[in-house]
């Protein structure tokens, strides 16, 4: 019988992993219903499309690992094993691209400065977007090629057809954690610029209003303050996240069993869940339809 510990933890996980899809396919429902009726999709929605359907992917990996790591065991062969590492990686890094190209959008569109080579970039944000996710692409490569290198390592140590050095496993699971972290740094470090970037640009246009003796409260200020801690709530979910997979990774093989595991699941499941739930409640449209959808909701149940 679960104990009580792993079994609150698991409910939250799976609590997580329901609101999680619901956001997420709620999201990508929403803008693709948009996309027919108008036949266009304005570039923050196809970015917040393709990060719903990424993110509901990178859920679902997680899940899987969870399932089969705590209650199927039997099910998680190396070749399973593999698979879904490989699935994790890919659906992790445009989860992560994805929202990290939001982040620079919203400061493109909406930060103003006077700088020509700003204003170039402005002019060009689609443009810019894109070769950021093509440009990551040459991540992913490299990621998933240190994964596989070390997945078929383990492969074959099990089977017992080889015995690697000791100190060679570790150089290549060094390489792992090392590609991970860097690549999560720079999408860090891109996000915290691009939010440093709006706070400077909103505290420009603040002085601007007070020296001309207008009000604080105009749109341009809220529209700054709503980008702002969306970017601000995922850089804090982002960190939790890291840390997570970070303890997950260096302790794989001794903390499958443990509550410290369970932790990190619920802790992983947490960063797609809640961020898109507020990436829906900061868009006025996936506001309105949400809204619409629940008074929809009332309707029918009042009526059964």
């Amino acid at each position: 019988m679960m104990s009580l510990l792993p079994g609150i933890l698991s409910i939250l996980v799976i609590a997580e992993f329901v609101l999680g899809n619901f956001s997420n396919g709620f999201i990508a429902l929403v803008n693709c219903i948009d996309w027919v009726k108008r036949q266009k999709l304005s570039c923050t929605d196809q970015i917040l499309t393709a990060l719903a359907v990424s993110r509901i992917g990178l859920l679902w990996v997680t899940a899987f690992n969870w399932h089969s790591t705590v209650f199927n065991t039997a099910l998680y062969s190396s070749e399973i094993r593999v698979i879904v590492h490989i699935a994790w990686v890919v659906s992790n890094h445009f989860s992560l691209w994805l929202a990290t190209s939001l982040s620079i959008f919203y400061l493109l569109k909406i930060a103003n400065f006077s700088s020509l080579f700003f204003l170039h970039l402005k002019w060009k944000a689609k443009r810019v977007i894109f070769m950021i996710l093509w440009g990551t692409l040459v991540f992913l490569v490299c990621h998933l090629a240190v994964v596989i290198i070390e997945e078929k390592m383990k492969i074959k140590e099990y089977e017992g057809n080889v015995t690697w050095e000791t100190n060679l496993k570790d150089i290549v699971h060094l390489s792992n954690v090392t590609v991970f972290t860097i690549i999560n740094f720079i999408a860090f470090a891109m996000s915290l610029t691009a939010l440093l970037l709006l706070i400077f640009s909103m505290w420009k246009h603040l002085k601007k209003r007070k020296l001309s003796g207008k009000e604080f409260q105009d749109p341009s200020t809220k529209v700054h303050v709503r980008v702002m801690q969306t970017v601000i709530s995922f850089l804090l979910l982002f960190v939790i996240y890291f840390l997570a997979q970070i303890i997950s990774i260096w302790n794989s093989n001794i903390l499958w069993s443990s509550s410290i595991f369970m932790l990190c699941q619920v802790l992983l499941t947490l960063y797609p869940s809640i961020h898109s739930i507020i990436l829906l409640w900061g868009n006025k449209k996936l506001r309105q339809a949400f809204l619409w959808f629940l008074w929809q909701l009332r309707c029918w149940m009042k009526e059964r």
